[in-house]
């Protein structure tokens, strides 16, 4: 079959690099979610030239593929995904000073790690991120925040590949706004962020990350397995106050669950299933939409399967 030949291309090419290569793995392993199948391959990528050779291989074969990061804003099919998954994540994480107030840092890097690198050179800017669970490809990708803060009030610039070509968008050519930025609209991958912050007393910085580390662990459910806020915020309104007065509170399809922690989050009990959790968010949007007028849209990206493969 034409798909398995590609696939021989593409993990001799990983091979080359040293990339490490996992077949048939599961995809629950690598979300925060703990739901997916199995993927045909999971290659580790280490480099951005390795990234790009890998991409032209896959786009110019017709090959499907999906890249990922920390995989905390993911919700993978139960079937699986039919092709190969490239993730950017601790081989893809160098961070390093530019100058005394300018951090470059790879797209696999935690956003926590990055948010550590800055409190060890004074310097501020990015507090409201430390214990984001996401990589920085994917912060920037979605324009991530909390605490009043975002990833765009840092960012200078960004570096991302698209078709072997390697481009650079300064922060005002991302169309960047809540939770959107144009890498949600273009096939550019993302594999650098420049980000520019303040100097900054080291403990001041230390205590406001402690500071928000502890508001997430008082109101967030990071004990059980989720997908980060579930929903969009919409305008004027709060997706867990739209959900709990909406009579949602601890509502569950199977063993999904709004959590009764906060509403904003549907959490896996422990073996729920992919089915579960789309039920589930339907069943909220439908319900909110019903009781207050409003549409909530999902913030968490959902990989469905799809047999579009050639052979």
């Amino acid at each position: 079959m034409v798909e398995d030949s590609v696939l021989s291309k593409i993990i001799h090419k990983a091979n080359e690099y040293g990339c490490e290569v996992l077949l048939n793995e599961r995809l629950s392993n690598h979300t925060t979610f703990k739901i997916g199948g199995t993927c045909r391959a999971f290659i580790s990528v280490n480099s951005g030239e390795c990234l790009n050779e890998l991409l032209m291989l896959a786009d110019n074969e017709g090959y499907p593929y999906f890249v990922m990061g920390k995989g905390s804003n993911l919700l993978f099919d139960d079937k699986g995904f039919n092709g190969v998954v490239f993730h950017l994540g601790s081989d893809f994480s160098n961070i390093s000073l530019i100058d005394d107030t300018t951090i470059k840092a790879e797209a696999g890097c935690s956003l926590i790690n990055v948010c550590r690198f800055a409190c060890e050179n004074g310097l501020g800017g990015l507090e409201f991120a430390f214990g984001i669970p996401g990589s920085v490809g994917g912060a920037v990708y979605m324009n991530a925040g909390a605490y009043g803060g975002e990833i765009k009030d840092a960012l200078v610039s960004v570096k991302a590949i698209n078709k072997g070509k390697i481009s650079e968008f300064d922060v005002s050519d991302m169309d960047l706004s809540y939770r959107h930025s144009i890498f949600q609209e273009n096939d550019y991958i993302i594999t650098e962020a420049v980000f520019k912050l303040v100097k900054k007393d080291k403990s001041e910085i230390k205590a406001l990350m402690d500071d928000y580390l502890n508001r997430r662990k008082n109101k967030q459910p990071l004990e059980y397995p989720n997908g980060g806020s579930t929903f969009k915020r919409p305008v004027g309104q709060y997706a867990g106050k739209l959900i709990e007065e909406s009579g949602l509170r601890g509502f569950s399809v199977g063993n999904a669950e709004v959590s009764d922690k906060h509403c904003g989050f549907v959490i896996n009990k422990g073996s729920a299933t992919f089915e579960d959790v789309t039920g589930l968010i339907k069943k909220v949007q439908e319900t909110v939409k019903e009781k207050t007028g409003y549409f909530l849209e999902c913030e968490v990206e959902i990989v469905r399967y799809t047999n579009d493969i050639n052979e």
